[in-house]
């Protein structure tokens, strides 16, 4: 029997496990919805990641300003924090563009924290995958996208219908590019054989819906 290969991670251990410290510790305090490659990673199991992505109703913004030095990016529709050398990008409902607006996001909850469901997920990181396709976040997206497909289980007709309520219909093909130029097995601890047979599955499930 073949032996399972181990599975790479894309970001250092040090970044991952400030990240992941700072991210427990302000769950304590302020309400949040939980977006980015953290809230991909309580889906999957599978990539940790470096930088924190949450949404906040103005409240809590107000909050947060008490209490953090609260820097605004009027560019991006967003503002952002920095937690011990770790960056906290931080959504507002009713101000922040995303793929969906954050006000529409449907959330659950995981070990105590309210997670994006992974349709919407899917969505948000698609966004983050086009906006920054050529650079090494891109490159992360793609791979959280593909953690998303292979362990996710995803309504893909559902994943359709929100892509048509918030004008994202091209991001379906883009999806299947993704899927079909995908190659990187290690990353998810699986051979190349396996995921040959994974992306086939994940591709008879795209165009069936």
């Amino acid at each position: 029997m073949q032996k399972k290969m181990n599975q790479m991670q894309y970001w250092h251990d040090i970044q991952t496990e400030k990240s992941w410290a700072i991210l427990k510790e302000i769950k304590g305090k302020f309400p949040f919805a939980l977006i980015g490659g953290w809230a991909v990673y309580l889906w999957t199991k599978s990539q940790k990641s470096k930088d924190v992505d949450i949404i906040v109703d103005f409240k809590t913004l107000a909050e947060l300003k008490k209490n953090y030095d609260l820097r605004k990016n009027d560019i991006l529709k967003k503002y952002e924090i920095i937690i011990n050398e770790i960056d906290i990008d931080i959504y507002v409902k009713h101000y922040s563009q995303l793929a969906v607006a954050p006000e529409k996001i449907e959330t659950t909850k995981i070990e105590g924290f309210a997670v994006a469901k992974p349709e919407f997920l899917l969505a948000l990181k698609q966004g983050d995958e086009l906006e920054r396709k050529e650079s090494e976040k891109g490159e992360k997206d793609r791979l959280d996208i593909i953690g998303m497909l292979l362990k996710c289980d995803i309504d893909f007709r559902r994943y359709k219908a929100l892509l048509k309520q918030n004008k994202k219909e091209h991001f379906f093909p883009r999806l299947i590019m993704i899927v079909k130029t995908f190659d990187g097995p290690d990353y998810f601890g699986i051979n190349p054989r396996q995921l040959k047979v994974a992306k086939e599955e994940i591709m008879r499930k795209i165009k069936a819906a």
